[in-house]
């Protein structure tokens, strides 16, 4: 058995100490606790506050995007635009607080959003690595405005990332003919067999709608398993830890227990979807041919 087989089997063996995480004190009860995490129900800000400082490698937040969506009784999504800034700016905040030096912050949301959000990042001391695209055209034309394509995945670090592991993506083919689709400047038998260096415009993220991947009932957010793989894979190695504060569907806590990672999730109203779904490993893992180095 190999050394990383070992260190894989040795997470799965002990269940997971939630309160180290935990300032001293704390009142906090997980809902959940599985071998590898732990999940709480509340409000994000008032569980971060009990997170100590320093003690998460990555973190990836999907917020509500403020489109005045109905999720759970508890979520809110209609705010003014300034309100609606300055909540992100305080859980933001907690989330750099609580992040290892080198740790990474990821925050999936629209680019209206993000974009705002920039300044308020570097203030506090995080480095911009990429504003990465996830091409995604579910929506409906704007009239007087281009047509919107792509969802904005921010991606900065505190100080010089610590772990950032290279992923490749296998040459595109042709669907019908199986051809590849690009000859790559003539250069095609000197490339990687694996594949090409992961791009910063993601075109291969399926949405998460077919019932196989989400139930018709379900109000909670959904994210595609293969995007959350990313993240977590070229950010942290085995037994780092993966903090969601906005747990939705719970596909992040899902993918870190598939590979191997502890985690901490919060979620306001959908803990108990969340808890079915990881016992019963009803989130399907969406197809995923990338290759990771290291």
């Amino acid at each position: 058995m190999s050394a990383g087989a070992q260190k894989a089997l040795t997470f799965h063996s002990s269940s997971f100490e939630y309160r180290q995480f935990l300032t001293a004190g704390s009142e906090l009860y997980p809902y959940f606790v599985s071998d590898l995490g732990a999940l709480f129900k509340g409000d994000c800000l008032d569980v971060l506050l009990d997170i100590q400082d320093e003690c998460v490698d990555t973190v990836f937040a999907d917020p509500p995007f403020n489109l005045q969506k109905e999720y759970g009784e508890n979520c809110k999504d209609k705010w003014s635009d300034e309100d609606y800034l300055e909540w992100c700016g305080r859980w933001i905040d907690e989330c750099i607080r609580i992040l290892k030096p080198g740790g990474t912050l990821f925050i999936y949301n629209l680019p209206k959003w993000n974009v705002m959000f920039g300044p308020h990042l570097l203030s506090g001391g995080m480095q911009f690595r990429h504003w990465i695209a996830i091409a995604m055209s579910n929506s409906l034309p704007i009239q007087g405005r281009l047509y919107p394509a792509h969802y904005s995945l921010l991606y900065y670090t505190k100080g010089k990332p610590r772990t950032f592991r290279k992923i490749r993506t296998p040459i595109e083919r042709c669907r019908h003919c199986d051809g590849e689709i690009k000859d790559y400047g003539g250069h095609r038998k000197a490339m990687n067999p694996r594949g090409v260096n992961l791009k910063d415009i993601w075109t291969d993220i399926p949405p998460v709608r077919h019932r196989k991947f989400k139930s018709k009932d379900r109000k909670a957010n959904a994210l595609s398993t293969k995007l959350l793989e990313r993240v977590v894979e070229m950010t942290t190695e085995p037994g780092d830890v993966v903090l969601d504060p906005f747990g939705g569907s719970g596909t992040t806590y899902s993918v870190c227990e598939a590979k191997h990672r502890h985690w901490l999730g919060v979620e306001i109203d959908f803990v108990d979807i969340i808890k079915d779904r990881l016992e019963s490993d009803e989130i399907v893992h969406h197809k995923n041919d990338d290759y990771v180095e290291g």
